[in-house]
């Protein structure tokens, strides 16, 4: 983002914008030192709602901001929105992540854990999540390909395309993201699906809470292929939550073979 952030000292007093890198800032050990959070910051549960809410990911309360006086404030280029970063960088240390794939995850994890002075830790769960991948793709190599299409949203029709964490995952997975071409979240119609021809259509728990009585809406559009429902933070959290997404990942991977 051709930008710099200068810090005088290391923060006390830190507000995070984006639910993934909130569970890592706890997650660090940073409790005493999270100061706000955002309404959507949902884990750890108990610890975010001790915390005080500055609004959305996409619409901040400035003035609540103001009243905790953040030493920084930490964000994703994709998750908050441009505007409201801007108006915060007038008065408040941002720093900002952009994240497409594993290597990406690891290093703001790396650089959070710099930040804040705690490295050892932030390098520990880097080492588990590389670990953990590690095993997975020597089972995704393995299995049989399959097309597969990953759902955000209903109405409309939202799919994951390329430049996207998701999509990378999906390729963790041995996958093949019948949306690759597409550009990262493009509208689908049910027309448009049944050209792609998918094997298996993931609908995702969030943003879009998909359950069990959307399933036969797509099985009805594409009566070959298998739907299921499968938990979005697994496929879209690049915190430490990614240390238990390589288990998830491969009960999936064998539980939905060709």
């Amino acid at each position: 983002m051709q930008r710099q952030v200068k810090l005088p000292h290391t923060p006390k007093r830190i507000i995070s914008l984006v639910p993934s890198q909130t569970e890592l800032l706890f997650d660090l050990g940073l409790e005493e030192r999270i100061v706000g959070v955002t309404k959507f910051c949902i884990h750890p549960k108990e610890k975010c709602k001790q915390k005080t809410k500055i609004g959305g990911t996409k619409k901040f309360n400035f003035d609540t901001i103001a009243t905790l006086k953040p030493d920084l404030i930490i964000g994703n280029k994709e998750e908050n929105y441009k505007e409201g970063i801007e108006l915060l960088e007038q008065d408040y240390p941002v720093w900002m992540s952009d994240i497409f794939d594993l290597e990406d995850a690891q290093q703001m994890m790396q650089a959070l854990g710099k930040i804040t002075q705690t490295e050892t830790q932030a390098n520990h769960f880097i080492q588990q999540i590389s670990q953990g991948f590690e095993h997975l793709d020597q089972l995704a190599a393995n299995v049989k390909p399959m097309k597969v299409a990953y759902f955000i949203w209903r109405n409309p029709m939202m799919g994951v395309g390329s430049d996207t964490f998701i999509h990378e995952m999906i390729k963790r997975c041995g996958w093949q993201n019948v949306l690759e071409n597409e550009a990262r979240y493009p509208e689908i119609t049910p027309e448009q699906l049944q050209t792609f021809n998918p094997d298996l259509i993931l609908l995702s728990s969030e943003p879009y809470p998909f359950k069990d009585k959307h399933l036969r809406e797509f099985q009805e559009i594409c009566p070959s292929a298998k739907v299921i429902l499968v938990d979005g933070e697994m496929f879209s959290w690049y915190g430490s939550r990614l240390r238990l997404a390589p288990d998830y990942f491969s009960e999936l991977v064998q539980a939905n073979q060709a």
